[in-house]
């Protein structure tokens, strides 16, 4: 029966949670900062801030883990324990905010590219930064900029090779 009605659940509510495409700290390769959500709500704005893992300073303040999913967004969390909240962009240069899930893509859609770039589909654009006020932003695509490429601490190659494979066939 379900087969029949419902035969595109599966799609959107897979009975077992594939595997994650990367997960971690997000960390900028020209600031040397990671991303950080300091476990903010609806219209939290990312920041830079110093990598948990590379200072002495380890306080509740901080929120500097992040999984990107199947759903190609990006939400605060372990794999197995992210928040409701997903990254969120609404212009090619508005700052990058947190803002409820929906599971829609459009605001929160992200690719994970192999220049290291998060590119938001959306609005054509790239997740920049600017080191000195540590604010995340969006910003025209610009492949040779350090202060648009990010570096997830764990990659499943497998799980972004499927999820490209599956944007170009489609």
């Amino acid at each position: 029966f379900m087969a029949a009605v419902a035969w595109d659940v599966p799609k959107y509510f897979p009975p077992v949670e594939p595997p994650p495409a990367s997960w971690g700290e997000i960390r900028n390769v020209a600031a040397n900062l990671c991303m950080d959500s300091k476990h903010g709500g609806t219209g939290t704005e990312l920041r830079l801030d110093i990598c948990v893992k590379d200072g002495s300073e380890r306080t509740w303040s901080h929120e500097q883990l992040f999984t990107f999913g199947w759903r190609e967004d990006i939400r605060p969390g372990e794999p197995l324990h992210t928040r409701k909240f997903c990254f969120d962009a609404i212009s090619h240069s508005s700052p990058v905010t947190l803002y409820d899930c929906h599971g829609m893509k459009g605001n929160q859609h992200w690719s994970y590219r192999k220049d290291k770039t998060l590119f938001h589909t959306v609005s054509g654009s790239c997740i920049d930064c600017n080191p000195a006020e540590k604010k995340i932003f969006m910003n025209r695509c610009d492949p040779l900029s350090e202060t648009q490429q990010w570096i997830f601490e764990h990659i499943n190659m497998t799980v972004i090779e499927k999820i490209i494979s599956k944007k170009t066939s489609s």
